[in-house]
């Protein structure tokens, strides 16, 4: 590790965003910045080296005439050349307008063309020719394929990664004369209902996270970081950013290799989305079940206890969200259930949770989840194991993050408290009068790091963004008298049952999850009696469950047929009694409980819901308009048996 200076850099007094790779070689001279080892071949640059090239990408923009404030359409996917484009064209002062190139096609042309890029970067000569023939009547003043050989192609000037810095090299580059104000980069919506919008984010924006994320992750320079979620993604982008400006070390992994990384290169922080966390946690689980019984009782009798011993410190502490104000009485019983089961919990993780570190790698400083509710057992697993993990919340309009959780106030099930120079407020779905603490509504947020609005499109703009800058974020919640914010659903997913009863589906999927039966869930029930719910099964768990039971079951496979599904032993009366007790204790084992929380029917598919069958977005959230859409026959014969 190579440390110059043990001041951070003062990033307050930045005027953009591209101006940071001008302080960070000084920084962070010879530390590692990135190192790609899946790569052919692997790449390792450090903070002098990235700067550089950072800087050539730019100069080249400069010599091929694009300004400041123009767009360059970004189509490409996590690498090094990635941030060097994307650092590149923000240095210029000019606009990126990103998006994976696994995107769709359409939706990528649309990208391209509403954004009105002037250039274009692409992953490879595959990500073009997806966009042919379209593409060529662009009005693109050149191309640059990060990837592979420069392909054959004359409906614009092409350049190869290589060739494209080495223009930039021998280019003087002029500093752009761009604001805090100016635009930075454009971040599309996924469109599942409509075109995508473009999110016009600002330096100021971007800034905002850059200097204040320190509130939530403390890392030192050359801590190591893995980099599995899509660069281009808000989520992933701030925290970049904000990691390589207090000169970490950016690992890139995927989900092929993460499992592996993870042991070998030992990251001391780790930005995510809760399926990711939940993927860990099931591979632990899976290593419990491989125990022998002796073994297994061990392991669940000191979680018991470890259970027991953190449930006395939140209450002794006030961190127990369902009792935020214990009385000193209340305090006093909880901090003695904690001295009484601390020496028990300190044997537990001597024999068993030091080894579940060990497993991910054992340097873990900072785990933070985002993108999406995190299922409440999970959150608790974690904590009881030793491993701090904290939520954030955020949506790319908001850059994204406007609240997180600190790890000295760790509250399971909270977003935590708001960032500076951030105000959330509670108002009421209907009249948008404001709410008190404790009462559930609409959240609002109001801050430096909302968006200056959508691209070309006003009228959305002023549903979103009301005239006193307050950002409409469509989600529902509620404040604790400590200003924690409590996520509770999306508006737009609330059920409302036939007696009018509203339901929010997420906090119901993520107690259901609980089950090592469930792999996947959605619950539906819009205008129905009661709810039901669509249930992808984890038949390998069910095959275990049926070899306990001395049953033989014919289970289908994963690509069968409806018809196979229906005909299969998913069916059987014994498999449906299992998750009919399954789903019923999980729900009414979750905490605010009522009887209109019931599911009382579902179904079974076997196919998961993934990005690659449009069920997923990139940040693995369920796309619950697609899933509704696709399987509507078999949501309507659920409820009309």
């Amino acid at each position: 590790m190579n440390m110059n200076k043990s001041i951070t850099p003062d990033y307050f007094s930045l005027n953009y965003l591209g101006k940071m790779w001008d302080l960070l070689p000084e920084y962070a001279g010879k530390t590692l910045a990135v190192w790609a080892p899946h790569l052919q071949p692997e790449v390792k640059l450090n903070y002098h080296q990235l700067a550089e090239k950072i800087k050539q990408f730019a100069a080249a923009l400069q010599s091929l005439g694009v300004a400041a404030g123009e767009k360059v359409a970004l189509i490409a996917d996590n690498s090094p050349r990635w941030l060097i484009a994307d650092q590149g064209i923000i240095v210029n002062g000019s606009v990126d307008a990103v998006r994976s190139s696994q995107a769709e096609r359409e939706e990528l042309l649309y990208i391209i063309e509403h954004s009105d890029s002037v250039a274009l970067v692409v992953e490879d000569e595959a990500t073009l020719n997806k966009l042919r023939p379209e593409i060529e009547k662009y009005p693109l003043k050149f191309v640059v394929t990060l990837f592979g050989e420069k392909p054959e192609y004359e409906a614009q000037p092409v350049y190869s990664f290589e060739e494209f810095l080495q223009m930039g090299g021998s280019h003087q580059f002029n500093p752009p004369d761009v604001s805090k104000d100016s635009l930075a980069t454009l971040i599309y919506t996924s469109g599942t209902t409509g075109k995508p919008k473009g999110v016009m984010l600002s330096h100021r924006n971007l800034l905002h996270q850059v200097c204040y994320l320190d509130h939530i992750i403390k890392p030192n320079v050359g801590d190591r970081v893995l980099t599995l979620l899509p660069s281009w993604h808000s989520y992933e982008r701030a925290a970049e950013y904000f990691l390589f400006s207090r000169g970490c070390t950016l690992i890139y992994t995927s989900i092929r290799h993460f499992k592996q990384d993870l042991k070998q290169y030992k990251p001391h922080h780790m930005v995510g989305v809760p399926r990711l966390w939940e993927s860990i946690y099931d591979g632990i689980q899976k290593q419990f079940k491989e125990k022998s019984p002796l073994q297994q009782k061990i392991i669940n009798f000191f979680l018991g206890v470890s259970e027991k011993y953190h449930q006395g410190k939140r209450l002794a502490k006030g961190l127990d969200l369902q009792n935020l104000q214990p009385t000193p009485l209340e305090r006093l019983k909880g901090n003695l259930q904690a001295l009484l089961y601390y020496p028990l919990h300190k044997l537990g993780d001597r024999l068993v949770y030091s080894k579940i570190r060990e497993g991910v790698g054992g340097c873990v400083k900072t785990w933070v989840s985002g993108g999406g509710s995190l299922a409440v057992h999970i959150d608790n697993f974690f904590q009881l194991v030793g491993i701090p993990l904290i939520v954030g919340y955020g949506l790319t309009e908001t850059s994204p993050v406007t609240n997180a959780r600190r790890l000295q106030r760790n509250i399971v099930g909270s977003a935590g408290q708001p960032l500076p120079e951030t105000e959330i407020k509670i108002v009421h779905p209907e009249t948008h009068q404001p709410l008190p603490p404790g009462e559930k509504g609409l959240i609002w947020i109001r801050g430096t790091q909302v968006m200056q609005g959508y691209y070309k499109n006003p009228t959305a703009t002023a549903k979103a963004i009301n005239e006193e800058g307050w950002f409409d974020s469509g989600d529902l919640g509620w404040i604790t008298p400590m200003n924690d914010l409590v996520i509770t659903g999306r508006a737009k997913d609330t059920i409302v049952l036939s007696n009018g009863e509203n339901i929010e589906p997420q906090p119901l999927e993520d107690a259901c999850m609980r089950s090592p039966y469930i792999h996947q869930i959605m619950v539906v029930g819009q205008d129905q009696k009661y709810l039901g719910a669509l249930i992808v099964p984890d038949l390998e768990a069910i095959k275990q469950w049926a070899k306990s039971q001395n049953l033989s079951l014919n289970l289908p496979s994963p690509n069968a047929t409806r018809e196979e599904v229906l005909n299969s032993d998913l069916y059987s009366t014994p498999v449906l009694n299992l998750f009919k007790q399954e789903l019923n204790r999980e729900i009414k084992n979750r905490p605010g409980y009522r009887p209109d929380d019931r599911i009382a029917v579902f179904e079974f598919i076997v196919e998961p819901f993934s990005v690659a069958n449009g069920m997923m977005t990139q940040t693995l959230k369920i796309k619950r308009a697609v899933i509704t859409s696709h399987y509507q026959d078999i949501i309507d014969s659920m409820f009309n048996r």
